[in-house]
């Protein structure tokens, strides 16, 4: 009888510790879709123009690499500074799971961030960009794409950083990210 117990008990054990509490990320982007606090957005990679901009060989073969990105951004108002906290604290927590891998971290102006993939290191299918400013809110974006590469996607990065675009065709999301 004690060794059934046992069992049941390591079978029960087992079987939570499976149940992750921790939500993936495209759970979170789904949960918070509804939330009007949020402002969410697919975008196609045609949107950033940048065929025409001179960028390297390096840099063409990382858009070409891209499909499609999803943004959603948290701006903060005066009404809504517990829900941020509480938002950005679950966005940070799932950010910390192992099967993330950090590219790089962002210091600038307007706030921190961080850049992480999914994926080989050499055929990334998913690259996330974090970023937070206490004043505005936070932004997540993931690029979706198909044997992206690190150095290249870093390339691209420091082109858009770099250009002249500013959130055009983006609506409320380019609102937010001019300020």
């Amino acid at each position: 009888m004690k060794n059934s117990i046992k069992v049941m008990l390591i079978i029960a054990v087992a079987f939570v510790a499976s149940c992750s509490s921790t939500q993936s990320l495209q759970e979170y982007y789904v949960d918070s879709a509804e939330n009007p606090n949020f402002i969410s957005l697919d975008v196609p990679t045609s949107i950033l123009n940048l065929a025409d901009a001179d960028l390297s060989e390096g840099q063409r073969a990382a858009l070409s690499s891209l499909r499609k990105l999803n943004v959603l951004a948290f701006r903060i108002t005066s009404e809504n500074e517990a829900e941020y906290k509480i938002e950005n604290a679950k966005v940070k927590e799932i950010l910390k799971n192992d099967y993330f891998v950090e590219l790089m971290k962002l210091n600038s102006s307007y706030g921190k961030g961080v850049i992480k993939y999914l994926g080989d290191e050499d055929a990334i299918d998913e690259v996330i960009i974090y970023g937070n400013s206490k004043e505005k809110g936070f932004a997540l974006v993931r690029v979706l794409g198909k044997d992206m590469n690190p150095a290249h996607i870093v390339q691209l990065i420091q082109a858009l950083q770099k250009s002249d675009y500013k959130g055009e065709g983006l609506g409320e999301i380019g609102n937010f990210l001019k300020g």
